[in-house]
């Protein structure tokens, strides 16, 4: 059995169109992912986990040379913000090449949460880089246990 089928006066193998296919997309999200979230000049989308369990959210954004002073939370409704500046460092111009990846200026991120927070117990700590934040859901978020009488 021949694989190849004809088109425009020439046979293809329709595995070479699946494998150039993938090797598109692979170039597609590498070069994405290496090059980093990117907005604009000025603005980055610093990466996010997002976690839940029956009694609370958990969420990390990767936010590397922050300081707390810079970062604002806040929970409105159903939605996480938490918006930062990181500030450029000053170089010094020496002779020489300078190339940079790092992600400078300022950046929100904000998430629809599925359920309603207690905000009175939202906890937020920062370390190494990863800025943690505990979000207990509220006691009507909760799953609720209903016993049915069996008669």
């Amino acid at each position: 059995m021949n694989p190849l089928v004809k088109h425009a006066n020439r046979w293809i193998d329709p595995l070479d169109l699946v494998t150039d296919l993938q090797g598109d997309m692979n170039r597609l999200f590498s070069s994405s992912l290496r090059r980093g979230p990117e907005l604009g000049f000025g603005e980055f989308i610093p990466s996010l986990e997002f976690k839940e369990d029956e009694n609370q959210f958990l969420v990390h954004l990767d936010i590397p040379g922050m300081e707390r002073k810079d970062l604002d939370i806040s929970v409105s409704g159903n939605t996480l913000s938490v918006k930062g500046e990181r500030k450029t460092e000053e170089h010094k111009k020496e002779k020489g090449y300078f190339y940079s990846e790092r992600h400078y200026g300022s950046f929100q991120r904000s998430v629809e949460l599925p359920a309603e927070v207690d905000t009175d117990k939202v906890a937020a700590s920062y370390k190494d880089g990863v800025l943690e934040l505990v979000l207990p859901k509220s006691e009507k978020a909760k799953p609720k246990q209903i016993k049915v009488d069996v008669k």
